[in-house]
Formats: C-alpha cells, sequence, structure tokens
C-alpha cells in the first residue's frame, strides 16, 4: 500500500485549486457524470435495494469518481491524487479482522457481504450526545454496557468540567477529553465489563492534541480513535496529525465519513457514490480499519428518512461486494428516547445496513445533538433486531423496512421529542422506569405480530 508519507507529500505538493473550485467546478460535475454514466437512479420503493449490479455500477462509478477528483487538503489547498493501481493497491492489502477490546470482552470486527449470516458487530452507546454531568455520564455507559450483544462502546460527550463549559483547543478541552475517557473505563468496570472496546475514542473536544492526552489516559490499542473527512472529500492537518500518532502508537482507527443528502453530494444516487469512493480514502488517508459512513439530510439532520436507507444500503452493498475493509454504519434517529418513533427509526435503518453487508453503531436520538436525550433501552432493542435479520434476503428486509417507515415517516420533520435520561431511568439506580419497560414489551410484540420477528430478550432492564 502507498505509504503515509507519500499521502502527505501529495497534500503539500499536489495539483492547486481554491476550495471553491473544487467543490464546485471538480467535485460536483465529475459525481454527476459518473452517476449519469453508470445509470445509477435511488428507488424510493425498494430503501434496501437487491440489485448486485447495481452495487458493482456503483463501486464502479465511486473508483473512477475519486481518480478523476482526489481528495482536497484544506490547509494547502491541493489535491491528493491517486491512481487506479494504487487504489486497487490498497483494497487488496487493506485490513479486515481486527481485534477491539480486550480479555473476554475481545471481538473480531466481521468481513459481512450483503444477505451474510454472520452475526453484525454491534457497537452501542449514547453517540457522542453531549450530557450535562460526569454521574449522568457514567450512568449512561453502563447502561449501555451491560448488553451481551454490546460488542463495543460509543461514548458520550462530556460538556462541563467542574461546572465549567468545555472549549475545544483549550485547556478545559484538554481536561474534559481525559476525564471523559477515564469516567468510560470506570462505567464498564461498574458494568463487569472493563475490557470493552471504545470505537469512538474522543468525542469530548476534537484536536489532535486531545486525542493524544486522552489515549495517555486510558485510550488502549485495541480501542479506536474516530478520525473523519471534512464534508465531502477533503482533509485537514488536524486530522492527518491524529492519523500520523495513531499509526506512530499502533492506534485502530474507525475511519468516519459524513455524507450530506442535499448538499455537494446530491441526491441518494451521488451519496451512494461518494459512499463507496470513500472506502478506498480510508484506505489510502486514514489508514482506518474499518469504514463509517453515516450519510445524515442536510435539513433533517436524521440517518433514518427514506433516502438515507436507500443511499447507504447501496452504498454497503457496494463496498462490502468489493472491498476487505468492513463497514460500521452510524446513524442519528429524529425521535427522542422513550417514544415508539426511536425504536422504528433505530430498527428501520439498522436492519436495512445489516442485509446490505454491514455492521452497525447505535444509540443517536434527538438527532444526538439534545442534551442529556440518551438510553441505552432503543439501542439494546436496535442490536436484537440486528442480530435477528442477519442472514434474510434483502427483499425480505425491504418489505420489514416499508413497514417501519410507514409508522414514522410522516412525522420526521416533527418528531416526539421524548424525555431526557433522567426523566425516563432513576439516575441514581440506572433503571428505567416503568412505562418504560411497557414500551419496550409493547414494540418488540408488535415485531412478532407484525413481522414474524422474535427477538432474543438480551436486555439487562426488562
Amino acid at each position: 500500500m502507498l505509504s503515509f508519507c507519500e499521502v502527505v507529500d501529495r497534500a503539500l505538493n499536489g495539483p492547486i485549486c481554491t476550495e471553491r473550485d473544487f467543490d464546485l467546478n471538480i467535485f460536483v460535475p465529475n459525481l454527476r457524470k459518473v452517476v449519469q454514466k453508470y445509470g445509477i437512479k435511488y428507488d424510493p420503493n425498494n430503501p434496501v435495494p437487491a440489485d448486485d449490479d447495481l452495487a458493482d455500477r456503483v463501486w464502479e462509478a465511486g473508483i473512477e469518481f475519486l481518480i478523476e477528483t482526489g481528495v482536497f487538503c484544506l490547509d494547502t489547498e491541493r489535491r491528493i491524487m491517486f491512481t487506479r493501481e494504487e487504489i486497487e493497491g490498497a483494497i487488496e492489502s487493506g485490513p479486515f479482522g481486527c481485534v477491539f477490546g480486550e480479555g473476554k470482552e475481545a471481538r473480531v470486527m466481521p468481513r459481512r457481504r450483503p444477505e451474510d449470516k454472520t452475526p453484525p458487530f454491534c457497537s452501542v452507546g449514547p453517540t457522542s450526545a453531549p450530557v450535562s454531568s460526569e454521574w449522568i455520564y457514567l450512568q449512561a455507559v453502563k447502561g449501555h454496557a451491560m448488553s451481551p450483544l454490546t460488542d463495543a462502546m460509543t461514548i458520550p460527550c462530556l460538556t462541563l468540567v467542574d461546572g465549567r463549559p468545555i472549549v475545544a483547543n483549550s485547556p478545559l478541552g484538554l481536561e474534559g477529553s481525559i476525564r471523559a475517557v477515564l469516567l468510560t473505563r470506570e462505567a464498564l468496570r461498574r458494568a463487569g465489563r472493563p475490557g470493552l472496546a471504545i470505537v469512538n475514542g474522543v468525542t469530548t473536544a476534537s484536536r489532535a492534541q486531545e486525542h493524544i492526552a486522552a489515549h495517555c489516559f486510558g485510550i488502549r490499542n485495541t480501542d479506536a480513535l474516530e478520525i473523519g473527512t471534512v464534508h465531502e472529500m477533503k482533509i485537514d492537518f488536524d486530522s492527518l496529525n491524529k492519523i500520523a500518532y495513531s499509526i506512530a502508537v499502533g492506534s485502530l482507527i474507525f475511519g468516519e465519513n459524513g455524507i450530506i443528502i442535499g448538499g455537494l453530494a446530491g441526491g441518494p444516487a451521488g451519496v451512494a457514490v461518494v459512499q463507496a469512493a470513500y472506502n478506498p480514502i480510508d484506505l489510502l488517508v486514514l489508514r482506518a480499519a474499518v469504514q463509517h459512513p453515516f450519510p445524515t439530510h442536510f435539513d433533517l439532520v436524521t440517518s433514518s428518512l427514506r433516502e438515507s436507507i436507500w443511499a447507504r444500503s447501496l452504498g454497503n452493498q457496494a463496498v462490502t461486494r468489493n472491498s476487505t475493509l468492513p463497514v460500521v454504519n452510524i446513524g442519528y434517529s429524529a425521535g427522542g428516547p422513550m417514544t415508539k418513533m426511536l425504536f422504528y427509526e433505530h430498527a428501520a435503518w439498522c436492519i436495512a445496513s445489516v442485509a446490505s453487508g454491514g455492521s452497525i453503531e447505535v444509540g443517536g436520538a434527538g438527532r444526538g445533538v439534545t442534551l442529556d436525550f440518551t438510553s441505552p433501552i432503543e439501542p439494546i432493542f436496535a442490536s436484537e433486531m440486528a442480530h435477528a435479520v442477519a442472514g434474510m434476503s434483502r427483499q425480505e428486509v425491504n418489505h420489514i423496512v416499508l413497514g417501519l417507515l410507514a409508522k414514522y415517516e410522516d412525522k420526521i420533520r416533527t418528531p416526539p421529542p421524548g424525555k431526557k435520561y433522567q426523566e425516563c431511568f432513576d439516575a441514581t439506580a440506572g433503571m428505567p422506569i416503568k412505562e418504560y419497560n411497557e414500551m419496550d414489551r409493547q414494540v418488540r410484540k408488535e415485531m412478532a405480530d407484525q413481522f414474524g420477528i422474535q427477538l432474543k430478550n438480551t436486555s439487562p432492564f426488562l
């Protein structure tokens, strides 16, 4: 594979252009050209498509698009370009089967393909959700870790240090990052799972020095640092510095690709192609052990829309049929905790991802931005749904997703807000209120009665 130093050299010496030129005169026309050339069209009637030829065309379109477009370095205003031979070499030598976690909590990241019977890897947790206190942080992490289907932890975002708001790139950002890791380790110990992997490394602040500090205070090499591109297909020195540090210490990387539906990538067809293009970018630039995509609507900021599910499903199929780099899908839902809508949303995008060859990272409620709007109940339910559909055909899962969409699609713009953690849980005991458990049971019964899915109850709360 091309060395990382060569990638950095190209960031310093590649073809020069402005960011505006890259966006409007290179990225957009190149993407439109390959979408048309390969005949990629959005089909709203099938949010989980089952067309292998279409998936392979998306893959070819993504590779051609990357070769012609490159990756834009924001700090140097230069394009990092790759040849087809370099891309194919990266894919052939890419990592898979990496081990996350330690001891009895060690888990192998599977390579899955569409309709694969292999159980998905389930990363479960508050998914960078902001929390107001260290106690809520502890209880939220502990609750998510208690499920036996939780293969790894995706942690929340601490917002205060001793009552002071955390500011990125400041001493408070450094202290907040260190404290968040120490809190997570204690929460996992209290859950009886100290070896469980953390896969989004540093969520409290985000600068390279904060990642390095957190690594020194408890991020292990069997955890993962989540390092992302900038929308779309851009990178900056801060991210490259994180990568350089991770390579030096041997840390695993989740290669985050947030793709905006309705942004530069356009509609669902363009988003699927960009997701395919990101796979070799994650190998060559981010040096990732896992591709970590999340198509999100520009306006509604959610991953559970029909368009998002279709783009993610097709992008997953393109990648998992043609690359060994595993995919772990992350999603943000609109409904808040303790609403049936959140159960339905999590279930829809999770099972679509699994049937399309991906694994899941689930936990983002209320679009992942509302303080203390996090709960382990719906993510644990979604993990059970993900395991239940492993091995199902895409046609079967498409039918279920259509049924789930019918339950919440008309509420996406005005979702029920739900309740804060401390409103739907006894925050002292870390247990849900009675009404919450009853809602959980009702939704599980719906899945059995309407879709024939008999969930194995792994919830520690029922």
